[in-house]
């Protein structure tokens, strides 16, 4: 990747762009979910709810991301809001692959992996297609952001989990 000035793109400040997400997820789950997710179209990117089991308590763990449809799978940034640190819920499908989404027509499991090689090209390329400021973002960061792929499981992610979650997108 290139070094790109990031002085080119101005981010809100970090309080604003955590005390943002907080108040989308808490709407989400007042409205019980009918309120903020939405699927995305060719020149915008949806946003989805990720469920992981915490790598240290056990306990489920839910986010709201941004991501695109590439074939059946789902794909989104472990970006952090571009702060450096990685985001929580990246370590935790680093020690368990295995999760539940939500997007807005359905739910379902999922086994979440980082792309590589070409996979990552290609899909780094299509986020960019979504956000033109993409490679600046990422140049605020002292580490390579992970693409992360979350392919459609079988395989639960949890005890009790599989019940009445598709294990395919809807529309598929």
């Amino acid at each position: 990747m290139a070094k790109v000035q990031t002085d080119e793109v101005r981010l809100p400040p970090r309080w604003f762009v955590r005390s943002f997400w907080k108040a989308h997820r808490v709407l989400n789950r007042v409205t019980g979910g009918r309120v903020g997710l939405w699927r995305p179209n060719s020149g915008r990117w949806g946003t989805m709810r990720l469920t992981t089991i915490g790598r240290r308590s056990g306990q489920e763990r839910s986010v709201i991301l941004g991501y695109f449809e590439d074939g059946e799978n789902l794909v989104t940034m472990a970006m952090n809001g571009w702060a450096d640190p990685e985001p929580a819920w990246w370590l935790n499908v680093q020690a368990h692959p295995e999760a539940r989404v939500e997007v807005r027509g359905g739910r379902w499991n999922v086994t979440v992996r980082a792309a590589s090689g070409e996979e990552r090209e290609r899909l780094w390329a299509r986020w960019r297609e979504l956000d033109k400021n993409l490679d600046a973002y990422a140049a605020r960061r002292s580490r390579q952001t992970a693409v992360v792929v979350l392919e459609p499981s079988t395989v639960g992610a949890g005890k009790g989990r599989t019940e009445g979650v598709s294990t395919a997108p809807a529309g598929t």
